[in-house]
């Protein structure tokens, strides 16, 4: 089996891509983990892969929840995720917004996608190289961050939401799964002698 390069990882967004869109996901009944997201956190680690999930949660900012709560979500997350043998290695997000937050959250950030502060921050701490990384998200601010990191973009949802790919060639899959399938194929393909 092909193993992915040391400090390589998979950046992971939430909404969309781990767990169904919901407009302003602020309690935990409402999270629904998307299918086939288990089995490809499997595969994706099984080959390597460290996974870490970056997220702007604005709900934060603009009062709907605070982080304590947001946080009881996460850990909710990951119980799920482990009573389907899948794990993240970590989890990062941005609570603020540059206009619609309240007090304190109320900021220009350097942790909101598309900056790197959140990509930056998991590689100091778990040592990883995001030019050997994935981002992988269902809006353009993934693919943005991904540019900006020096990392591989691929988006979720859609190929009609995808911008013209002979300028981006950007990979898009309709799901996890589907991604996490194609990095493994790809994964092959870039070790020499794998077969």
């Amino acid at each position: 089996m092909s193993l992915a390069r040391k400090g390589a990882a998979v950046f992971l967004d939430r909404d969309g891509t781990l767990v169904r869109e919901v407009t302003h996901l602020w309690h935990v009944d409402q999270m629904e983990i998307l299918p086939g997201v288990a089995t490809a956190l499997r595969l994706l680690r099984g080959h390597g892969f460290k996974l870490v999930m970056v997220t702007n949660q604005s709900v934060v900012a603009r009062g709907r929840l605070e982080e304590a709560g947001l946080q009881a979500i996460h850990a909710e997350l990951l119980a799920r995720l482990a009573r389907d043998g899948a794990a993240l290695d970590a989890i990062y997000y941005c609570p603020h917004h540059p206009t619609e937050g309240i007090g304190n959250y109320r900021i220009a950030c350097d942790c909101r996608k598309p900056k790197t502060g959140m990509i930056d921050r998991a590689a100091r701490e778990l040592g990883l190289d995001p030019t050997a990384s994935y981002v992988i998200g269902d809006q353009m601010t993934d693919v943005e961050l991904a540019a900006r990191v020096g990392a591989t973009a691929i988006l979720i949802g859609a190929a009609e939401a995808a911008p013209n790919n002979s300028e981006f060639n950007l990979p898009v899959f309709a799901d996890l799964s589907c991604a996490a399938e194609w990095i493994v194929t790809r994964l092959h393909s870039l070790t020499p002698g794998a077969g």
